[in-house]
């Protein structure tokens, strides 16, 4: 098949009313390992800002039970671009991110900055990592994908273009990133699980080979040591090395599903999306939100 049948079938599409069509093809087909990766540091970011990173190691969500609590986060949100916002699935979904969020006093800033990095990271990965970057149809759609989930959590003033939503990102990090002993704690176990979804031999330089992609603020937020500038650039050049040769590989068929992933593994039996986050009365080692949000 020609590498340019999904973002083909994307440009015959309309991203005003078919946006979660349009995310579906991206995410399950198109570009499944770079949009993981890059919504996993999406949320990783988001620890840099004392708010987010001190609630969450406050409550033991990621430091305790961070392999649940990744698990549950990434279905939940898969959900509604997988089965639609309109489904069961993607209203069980939503209902459940809504019980949760009832449960705390949630900052609308925070809440719209995490969304916000889901629309930004991604973008930004795919430019300077991707094999292509997304075209403008692709990018309208996402802003869109994104404003609806918005729309859904209740979030207040969320952007409604790409240009929004870049400024929201770096205005807010320039102005919140700051070191937390707690946020640190919450990456550092975030970092470790990332580490563990590949074979040990290789868990050293993945960990390096992580910290050679962030940037200097989040380096600096978070007190990480910059590894080498030659490990950097090695780094960073087999990633683009990576898409060279994506280039010239078929385009997939197949879907790839989150809970077929090797790095989902809390419900190896299968789950019930009613059944996922964490409920009145728990105890706050469980996984928790999949938003984070502020006492």
């Amino acid at each position: 098949m020609p590498k340019s049948l999904w973002r083909d079938r994307n440009e015959q599409l309309d991203p005003e009313t078919d946006y979660v069509e349009i995310v579906q093809n991206l995410s399950l087909y198109e570009f499944t390992w770079d949009i993981t990766q890059s919504l996993s540091f999406a949320l990783f970011r988001t620890y840099a800002v004392p708010s987010i990173g001190r609630l969450l190691f406050e409550t033991g969500q990621f430091t305790e039970a961070c392999q649940k609590r990744y698990d549950d986060t990434t279905l939940l949100l898969e959900a509604p671009f997988v089965h639609g916002f309109d489904s069961e699935q993607g209203r069980t979904a939503m209902r459940r991110i809504n019980q949760m969020h009832k449960m705390y006093d949630i900052s609308n800033d925070d809440l719209r900055y995490v969304l916000s990095t889901f629309v930004v990271v991604p973008k930004r990965w795919l430019d300077d990592y991707g094999w292509r970057s997304l075209t403008e149809t692709e990018l309208r759609a996402t802003v869109n994908y994104y404003r609806t989930l918005g729309r859904h959590m209740n979030i207040k003033d969320v952007p409604d273009t790409y240009d929004g939503f870049l400024h929201l990102v770096d205005d807010y990090e320039r102005e919140h990133f700051a070191y937390d002993e707690g946020g640190r704690r919450v990456a550092d176990a975030t970092l470790d699980l990332m580490c563990t979804f590949y074979p040990r031999p290789v868990r050293r330089p993945v960990e390096v080979f992580s910290r050679a992609l962030m940037d200097e603020p989040l380096l600096r937020a978070f007190r990480y040591d910059a590894p080498h500038p030659s490990i950097t650039r090695l780094s960073r050049a087999a990633m683009r090395a990576r898409a060279r040769l994506l280039r010239h590989t078929p385009s997939n068929r197949k879907p790839t599903f989150t809970a077929d992933l090797p790095r989902i593994k809390s419900y190896p039996n299968g789950y019930a999306l009613a059944d996922l986050g964490t409920f009145p009365g728990e105890r706050a080692t469980s996984p928790g939100c999949p938003v984070p949000h502020r006492t």
